[in-house]
């Protein structure tokens, strides 16, 4: 007990002298979390990898515009529609666009998923000794280790040439979803006592092929299943250099630090609630939703439940509708509107097509919530966690995976802006942080 009361001691200690007056940050027009007043991010960097936008400035005003998100220059809604026109996955070639700058012909985009093919085993003894042997509730902190792991297994892991981090990147791709599958496996079966699968993963298959084979125990899946799992693999790949985790990317690498090193700082970001981690507290307000909402067609009853959550009356009480709203989209976030098109074909095959239509009830008269109780009027947009969660529910895919898969999918993204920092960057990342504690002198230890 002892212990525990100084314990409690020295976390009050740690709170008390480490509180910094919100005044301060006002005083010195410090950007907290690199943000301007007017919301907008402040310019740290420049890429060419992806581009999202939202809004259009005007003399220092933020006007809301419809949402676009661009891969390497091109609309990720033209990606997305080309490659369903054409009745085949994505994902691999957005890897390709993304790393390599441009869209690959059809023998080289053969060529590379084949090379993807050949890289996606684990090195022997990995299976067993990182990830059987050392198993984890959490999937994120069993990836981020597997990701350093891979250290010891690359017999030239310092080398920071762009051909050996190509290499590595192509390796990382590959083999994420395997890690992740594998890690949610040894998860089940020594934390759960459930069967431990498993399964290899096939060569002629491709990313979210092999992921939902390797993650069911009968292999089975539909072609519909597989073709939203490559959608939402797609739609996470990249979002800019600004979010979280890339931008982690680009402070981690900028040191000049191996690629496992930095995928794994890039992992831990991710994991985060406030960042790849937020579908699955939109899971949680949905089903306190379905709990306490009778009739789920009544827009007045959704709208009710809505007000009592805003008003922390409800779910978390923390005042939020957890989906809506993003920082840089406005009028519509591109991902959602895409993924919500094909979430519609699954939910009408897998008779979820109630459960669907309350979300898009949710999405119609949730703005209308907002202004009545904040008295503003500001555009609330759903984004793609608002969908993402519900999608991966319809799949059967547990939540523990789902901020797995973000990562799944934005290991392309990741290796991208590694890539371009290499090249590009130069110098080591390091902004200013000033100091207002007052100068003070040393007390001896027998007069403290």
């Amino acid at each position: 007990m002892e212990n525990r009361s100084f314990l409690d001691e020295l976390a009050l200690l740690a709170e008390k002298n480490n509180y910094i007056d919100p005044e301060l940050y006002e005083k010195y027009n410090v950007k907290r979390g690199l943000r301007n007043k007017d919301g907008t991010g402040v310019l740290v960097g420049l890429t060419e990898i992806g581009e999202v936008h939202g809004y259009i400035l005007d003399e220092g005003e933020r006007i809301p515009d419809k949402g676009r998100l661009l891969y390497r220059g091109i609309d990720v809604w033209d990606i997305v529609h080309g490659f369903q026109k054409e009745n085949r996955y994505g994902f691999e070639e957005v890897c390709y666009l993304l790393i390599f700058g441009e869209l690959p012909d059809r023998r080289r985009l053969e060529e590379f998923t084949n090379l993807l093919a050949e890289k996606r085993s684990l090195p022997d003894g990995f299976v067993e000794d990182m990830i059987l042997k050392a198993p984890s509730k959490d999937i994120m902190n069993k990836l981020a280790r597997s990701v350093l792991a891979s250290y010891s297994y690359d017999e030239n892991p310092d080398d920071t040439s762009v051909r050996n981090v190509v290499r590595q990147s192509i390796e990382l791709i590959a083999r994420f979803p395997i890690m992740a599958a594998y890690g949610y496996q040894a998860k089940c079966h020594y934390y759960d006592n459930k069967s431990l699968y498993i399964h290899l993963p096939q060569k002629e298959l491709g990313t979210a092929e092999n992921f939902l084979h390797m993650i069911r125990p009968d292999n089975q899946y539909t072609r519909l299943e597989a073709e939203l799992l490559d959608l939402a693999l797609v739609l996470h790949a990249e979002h800019g250099g600004g979010n979280n985790s890339t931008f982690t990317v680009h402070v981690v690498a900028s040191t000049g630090t191996d690629i496992y090193s930095v995928i794994a700082a890039a992992v831990g970001s991710l994991k985060g609630p406030k960042h790849g981690g937020a579908n699955i507290k939109v899971m949680e307000m949905m089903e306190d939703i379905k709990e306490n909402v009778k009739d789920w067609k009544d827009e007045d009853e959704v709208k009710h439940y809505l007000t009592k959550i805003l008003r922390k009356e409800a779910f978390d009480k923390k005042g939020l509708i957890y989906g809506l709203g993003h920082a840089v989209y406005t009028l519509s976030d591109p991902r959602a509107v895409l993924l919500k098109e094909k979430a519609a074909e699954l939910a009408k095959a897998k008779n979820m097509e109630e459960e669907f239509n309350l979300y898009l009830t949710i999405e119609k008269v949730a703005p209308e919530v907002f202004a009545a109780e904040k008295q503003v009027d500001k555009v609330i947009a759903p984004n793609v966690d608002f969908y993402s969660g519900f999608v991966y529910k319809m799949l059967n895919i547990p939540v523990e995976l789902y901020t797995p898969i973000f990562a799944i999918a934005r290991i392309s993204g990741w290796c991208a802006h590694l890539i371009e920092e290499l090249v590009s960057g130069g110098r080591i990342i390091r902004p200013a942080y000033k100091n207002v504690m007052p100068k003070r002198s040393y007390v001896p230890l027998d007069q403290r």
